[in-house]
């Protein structure tokens, strides 16, 4: 049916949108773009598009609906199509798209995280919930461009069987991949006349003298050197490997099982045994984190870059000027060795703006999008209206004072999100400049830089399991993951002996983690035939 259809439109002009990107500007009805198409589904030009997207827990604070915001009030008016917004409840995304989609007629387009769908992504498309858009690509040569120029962004936005989901939200440099890291008090190092931890034993000594010389100067023993759950990524890459699958010359391996991993349980139970590690780390919820980050006591951390270590400064700045976070390197075994693994986003996050089996306007709806992906497209949803959300400095998108010193007291993720979606996400290429002022002290920008050193290399790549496993490999892991996180805890706090980590590896292989590892494994051939 798409190929007769795509063949159809071949046949017929199309109506011009009127979208304001460089190569449909000034077109009329009688004069057409070349290699413009027309949908066989509709004769007339695209006017409304509805659109179902799960709003962010900031946007929801300030507004009802996406349609409010500067960029999005942009994108209309230069295009002429009026977008109307779907949000689901609040936490209830997951539980309203199953519904959604069991439903005969579904939104123009729902933007989702599609390989969660039951099946993935592929079953989406077989099941005809969504249209791939391989066929529709002459009808985006703006899209089609960054794909063509960059294969690896079209193998993350393709299925299995090659088809291109929907329109990715794209990350395209490092800096936008990498947001979380470990981070610690250069206050404290300072007054201690310490340096900057690098190795796992430079970091043990650090942390030995916050919790013994008092380094919040209020001469109790209350402070707690480092605050990091179990499993965390920061400390068990010092020992090569991560909490989760990995591989090593495409071979794929579970970190939790290896030799490896049990050095890392070893440190962290000597730590917790020496009071280094907060006692509370498998209980910790969000307010006991924020109370005892502003209470003068934690030394060291693992945090995002914005709502971890600009929050805290921004905080802590008042009432304690002194109070300074900085990054520390991804720690490592020895010194000068380079750290393998390290929080980073795919460059493609996952989340595709879909064109539903209901969309009557599919090559339209194509046409209109590829507009987000050109560079005056691109600079609405990333700065929103010139003169209102930024200004031109130099040839720099500068946001506005109204967007960094919100008249209202917003905070500064709020404020974003009144204007663009550089913020959020959504069918674009973010811009670092964004990042660039949203995470604007110094420290952040360093931090950026600083946690974006490991090579990453024995990362796993965004892969689907086939559909065939998908039941079977959710059953395992859903067992694995609960044994798993529960022994951690046990094996840290000492209440179970690490002599019998061979038992919980024994246990686990029980449970199918073997089975578990050669579904990712043919998940990583077909990802790497795509």
């Amino acid at each position: 049916m798409q190929m007769s259809r795509k063949i159809i439109n071949k046949l017929v002009p199309v109506l011009c949108l009127g979208l304001a990107a460089t190569a449909i500007a000034g077109c009329s009805s009688d004069e057409m773009p070349k290699g413009s198409t027309k949908s066989a589904e509709s004769t007339q030009p695209l006017s409304h598009l509805s659109y179902w997207k799960e709003m962010h827990k900031d946007a929801a604070a300030i507004m009802k609906s996406y349609g409010e915001i500067t960029a999005i009030k942009e994108i209309e008016k230069n295009t002429g199509v009026t977008i109307d917004y779907q949000h689901p409840a609040q936490g209830q995304g997951g539980e309203q798209f199953n519904l959604m989609m069991a439903s005969k007629s579904l939104p123009d387009v729902v933007e989702y995280s599609w390989n969660n769908y039951p099946g993935g992504a592929q079953k989406a498309i077989q099941d005809g919930k969504i249209i791939p858009l391989n066929d529709y690509l002459d009808d985006a040569p703006n899209f089609k461009k960054l794909l063509d120029e960059n294969p690896e962004w079209r193998r993350q936005a393709s299925t299995d069987k090659g088809d291109i989901i929907g329109f990715p939200f794209i990350r395209p440099v490092r800096k936008l991949q990498t947001h979380d890291g470990p981070v610690i008090r250069k206050d404290w190092l300072d007054k201690l006349g310490l340096p900057i931890p690098k190795t796992i034993d430079e970091w043990y000594t650090v942390l030995k003298a916050f919790k013994e010389k008092d380094p919040n100067g209020n001469g109790k023993a209350d402070e707690i050197p480092i605050m990091i759950g179990a499993g965390e990524l920061a400390f068990t890459g010092v020992f090569g490997i991560p909490n989760g699958f990995y591989h090593e010359g495409n071979t794929v391996k579970y970190g939790p099982i290896q030799p490896e991993y049990k050095q890392y349980l070893e440190t962290m139970n000597r730590w917790y045994n020496e009071g280094l590690l907060d006692k509370d780390f498998a209980a910790n919820d969000s307010k006991m984190y924020d109370a005892k980050m502003t209470g003068d006591q934690v030394g060291a951390a693992v945090m995002a870059v914005g709502g971890g270590l600009g929050r805290f400064m921004d905080l802590m700045e008042p009432k304690e000027p002194q109070f300074k976070l900085v990054a520390t390197p991804y720690p490592t075994l020895k010194s000068g060795d380079k750290p393998i693994f390290g929080q980073m986003d795919n460059q493609i996050v996952g989340i595709f703006t879909a064109i539903t089996g209901s969309n009557k306007h599919v090559a339209e709806t194509v046409k209109f999008f590829d507009y987000f992906y050109s560079e005056e497209g691109r600079m609405i949803m990333n700065f929103g209206k010139e003169g209102v959300s930024y200004t031109m400095d130099n040839g720099y998108p500068k946001y506005t004072d109204s967007v960094m010193k919100n008249p209202d007291g917003l905070p500064l993720a709020q404020s974003l999100k009144k204007h663009v979606l550089s913020a959020d996400a959504g069918p674009f290429l973010q811009d670092v400049r964004y990042m660039e002022q949203y995470a604007a002290r110094p420290e952040q920008q360093e931090a950026l830089t600083v946690w974006a050193e490991p090579s990453n290399e024995n990362r796993m790549p965004p892969i689907t399991i086939a559909r065939e496993d998908n039941s079977r490999y959710a059953s395992i892991m859903n067992d694995i993951d609960t044994y798993k996180n529960e022994m951690i805890v046990k094996f840290i706090m000492g209440s179970e002996s690490l002599n019998k980590f061979d038992e919980y590896v024994a246990t686990l292989k029980s449970m199918g983690i073997d089975e578990a590892i050669k579904m990712q494994q043919s998940g990583l051939e077909r990802y790497n035939n795509r």
